[in-house]
This record gives structure tokens, C-alpha cells and sequence, in this order.
């Protein structure tokens, strides 16, 4: 026979055991999502004044290739990190929906801005315990601008 208090001798050890690998993931977990939170944020601010800045009056030749690469490398190098990638594209907005027959503004450009993060670590078991977050995830930013009257945006 075991003396009394005995039985219990290991538990904290194998509470311990099961425990930690699943702080460890659900850690990782919050960790990815705080950082493509805060990544969000700063491209949302960051976008907007990237299309402000070079989209409306690009340097160089007033095209709107010149334009999207313009923005699209003012975007990069605001973020500041290479956890995520930025993608810009940008077309003409058809001014008539419906039953209207002229446009407000012929020259509305629509600038979509895409920021695509890849979590960290791509994934891992930890004990039985498997951590594999989605290989990318993606924020959108859509930003309409007449491109000919600086400082309109739709």
C-alpha cells in the first residue's frame, strides 16, 4: 500500500506535459494574428497616402502604369518589413450605373491595393499538437481619386 497523499505525486508534471504545447500553439496563434492586424492597420493608412501622394500626380510620365508602380513601391517601403507582400492595380470607374447618361467625373481611378502576409513558422508539430496556419492571408484596399483634381477622393 501507498502512504496517503502519494497517489497524486506526478500529476502537475503530466498536467505540465499536456499544457505547454498547447500554450506554445495557441501563443503562435495569437502572435500571427496580432501581427497581421497591426499590418493591416498601417497598410490601410499607409495605402491612402501612397494613392494621394503618387497616384493622383506621378513622377515622371503621367500614365497610369507609372502611377500603380509609383504607389505600389511607396506602399513597400512605408510597411517596412518584408512579412508581407503588396500588390497595386488600378482602372478607369465607369461613371454611368443605371439610368444615368453622363458621368460626375470622367477621370475616377480606382487603385486596388493588396497586402498578402504569410505566417510565421509555416507550420510544426509540437508534441502531438500541429500547428499550420493558412499559407496567406489577405486585406484589400480599394481607394477611388479623380487623378486630374488633386485631393479628390470617392
Amino acid at each position: 500500500m501507498m502512504p496517503a497523499g502519494r497517489e497524486c505525486r506526478g500529476q502537475m508534471t503530466v498536467e505540465l506535459a499536456v499544457l505547454v504545447p498547447v500554450t506554445i500553439v495557441v501563443a503562435l496563434i495569437v502572435f500571427n494574428l496580432g501581427r497581421f492586424i497591426g499590418l493591416c492597420v498601417q497598410f490601410d493608412r499607409v495605402s491612402m497616402d501612397a494613392v494621394l501622394a503618387a497616384g493622383v500626380s506621378p513622377s515622371g510620365a503621367q500614365t497610369r502604369p507609372t502611377a500603380t508602380h509609383d504607389v505600389q513601391a511607396n506602399i513597400q517601403e512605408a510597411m517596412g518589413t518584408s512579412a508581407c507582400k503588396v500588390s497595386v492595380s488600378a482602372s478607369e470607374v465607369s461613371g454611368s450605373s443605371g439610368d444615368a447618361t453622363f458621368t460626375l467625373s470622367p477621370f475616377l481611378t480606382r487603385f486596388d491595393c493588396v497586402m498578402e502576409y504569410r505566417p510565421w513558422p509555416r507550420s510544426f508539430v509540437l508534441v502531438g499538437v500541429p500547428f499550420t496556419p493558412p499559407g496567406l492571408l489577405r486585406h484589400e484596399r480599394s481607394i477611388v481619386v479623380d487623378r486630374y483634381r488633386p485631393g479628390v477622393v470617392m
